[in-house]
């Protein structure tokens, strides 16, 4: 099971595998208290694409699609999340404010087979 939730809400036993998949450590934040197992910054946006979207509602669907297509570009790295799934339950945990619309949830959307 693939979950999603923010890595400054308090982590949980029902987390499982802690996977940080920002390109930048989230600011304030101490590595005990994010409590993260794995960083994996390469399966995270272009700066570019982070950049461009700066969490714009507006801009979210089309960051949403080139993130996609980013992401069909690293296959090796959505290949060790699947792994790590198949061991238990990995949650994809982000620094956004924004719940709804960001990379974590296109992630997520990518690796439960691509539904739009």
């Amino acid at each position: 099971m693939i979950r999603v939730k923010r890595v400054y809400d308090a982590p949980s036993d029902g987390d499982g595998t802690r996977v940080l998949v920002d390109r930048l450590w989230p600011r304030g934040l101490t590595k005990d208290r994010a409590a993260v197992h794995l960083w994996l910054k390469e399966v995270a946006p272009s700066t570019e694409l982070r950049v461009e979207f700066h969490h714009d509602p507006a801009r979210w669907e089309e960051f949403r699609r080139r993130y996609r297509a980013e992401l069909a570009g690293k296959q090796d790295l959505l290949r060790t999340l699947r792994e790590k799934e198949m061991e238990g339950t990995v949650t994809l945990v982000y620094a956004a404010r924004d719940e709804a619309r960001n990379n974590a949830v296109v992630l997520k959307e990518v690796l439960d087979g691509g539904k739009e």
